[in-house]
């Protein structure tokens, strides 16, 4: 059993950087893993640090940094299929960049179909990318050599200590390029690191990327420790959604209680900047997608059913099966709703946890408090972020980028 938990926690914290897969986009096999010759079994000594050779202290080292692997079937749902040349032109963009990338994914109109967007009447719409990376600065340093054009003239100028410090604000950290031509397109690019995106996915710190990764993207490059905090975060997600809805409801509203989880408080759906049936134009458009994503997590969590073939979805309601989806809830938005109902529970936490936990769970008003917290952390996160993009992007970029925005809102209103 020692032995086990010990696997169990290198296995957690492991690291390994993998490619997806250039030729097959069936979703029901996870990236290939990159060939690897066979480490030479080290003797139980050499695990201490000790005085060697140069050439003994360089095999040790070689030895130790070598990856360990999850379940090759782990995370299988999120490696969702896209057309050949989709994948083929995703994967050639990634690849141009010479910055090492971890973890890479592409998401949104331009990946995957969303009702109200006509790729072959409206003008195509800019690929969006999210790049996690080991060390931001490093990484921009890096970049800036290599593609100073997408960034803006000040960035280039002040170089990659003012670029990371600039993406460190705020609780998103994220550092965006828009409008960038690479291989005939033009994409949309942010930097984060990986352990923020592990950060945001596990405690919903600010559900801005988080957010983003409840709904189906392509990942073009995997890592073993985003993928399992990815899970976590799509359960997450899930159990949100869940204290929000009735005994029975359907597929349909799950995804659309999922996706709307990162719109609740972003400052562009306050503001005329996003197409106000977007939530029900992504979910409509992709309810396959969705469906590979979430059904295998949404039948292993208790107290709930979902027949295959079926559309309707049915939970256990109770107090207690409740109190366990709250308790597991991302750190944030546990200890928010935690301060919330602290006062109205009226026992202590200390004396009954669980009998506090079941009270927060019954009461009436839980689904309102969810989605109010909810609002909180995203406006926050969403609000910094647009601010940044001043900076980021440059007046004239962002000024640009409003009005596309802006555009797609007047589009969505004709639709209506």
């Amino acid at each position: 059993m020692i032995h086990a938990a010990r696997r169990s926690a290198r296995f957690v914290r492991c690291l390994s950087t993998e490619t997806a897969s250039s030729h097959s986009s069936d979703p029901t096999h996870l990236p290939p893993q990159p060939a690897r010759p066979p480490a030479r079994p080290q003797p139980r000594s050499s695990l201490t640090p000790r005085k060697a050779s140069s050439t003994t202290t360089s095999t040790s080292s070689s030895s130790s940094s070598i990856p360990l692997r999850l379940p090759r079937d782990f995370g299988r749902n999120q490696l969702l299929s896209v057309s050949n040349s989709t994948r083929a032109l995703l994967e050639e963009i990634v690849a141009t960049f010479h910055s090492p990338i971890r973890y890479a994914f592409a998401y949104g109109s331009g990946v995957f179909e969303q009702e109200g967007v006509n790729l072959e009447k409206d003008k195509k719409p800019m690929l969006d990318f999210i790049f996690a990376v080991s060390h931001p600065e490093h990484w921009h340093s890096m970049n800036l050599a290599q593609n100073p054009s997408h960034y803006a003239l000040h960035a280039r100028v002040l170089g990659s200590d003012f670029v990371g410090r600039v993406q460190s604000w705020g609780p998103a950290a994220v550092w965006f390029n828009p409008f960038v031509p690479v291989s005939g397109v033009n994409i949309k690019y942010g930097v984060i690191s990986v352990d923020n995106l592990c950060t945001d996915l596990l405690t919903w710190n600010s559900l801005y990327v988080a957010g983003r990764m409840h709904k189906p993207l392509r990942i073009i490059k995997d890592d073993a420790r985003v993928r399992l905090t990815q899970q976590v975060n799509l359960t997450s997600a899930i159990r949100t959604a869940l204290l929000t809805l009735p005994e029975t409801f359907d597929e349909r509203q799950l995804f659309e209680r999922i996706t709307a989880l990162s719109y609740m408080g972003d400052l562009r759906m306050a503001l005329p900047f996003e197409n106000r049936s977007k939530i029900s134009n992504i979910v409509n458009a992709q309810m396959p997608q969705f469906r590979e994503l979430y059904h295998r997590l949404v039948i292993g969590l208790p107290g709930v059913e979902w027949a295959e073939g079926s559309s309707v979805i049915k939970q256990d309601t109770s107090p207690q099966t409740r109190a366990a989806h709250v308790r597991k809830l991302p750190s944030e938005l546990r200890n928010r709703i935690d301060a919330r109902f602290a006062a109205k529970a009226e026992m202590s936490k200390e004396s009954d946890e669980a009998g506090y936990w079941s009270r927060v769970a019954g009461d009436p008003s839980l689904p309102k408090a969810l989605q109010s917290e909810v609002d909180s952390i995203v406006r926050w996160s969403s609000s910094i972020q647009t601010a940044k993009g001043l900076v980021t992007a440059g007046v004239g970029t962002s000024i640009r980028y409003a009005g596309r925005k802006v555009a797609k809102y007047w589009s969505g209103r004709k639709q209506e």
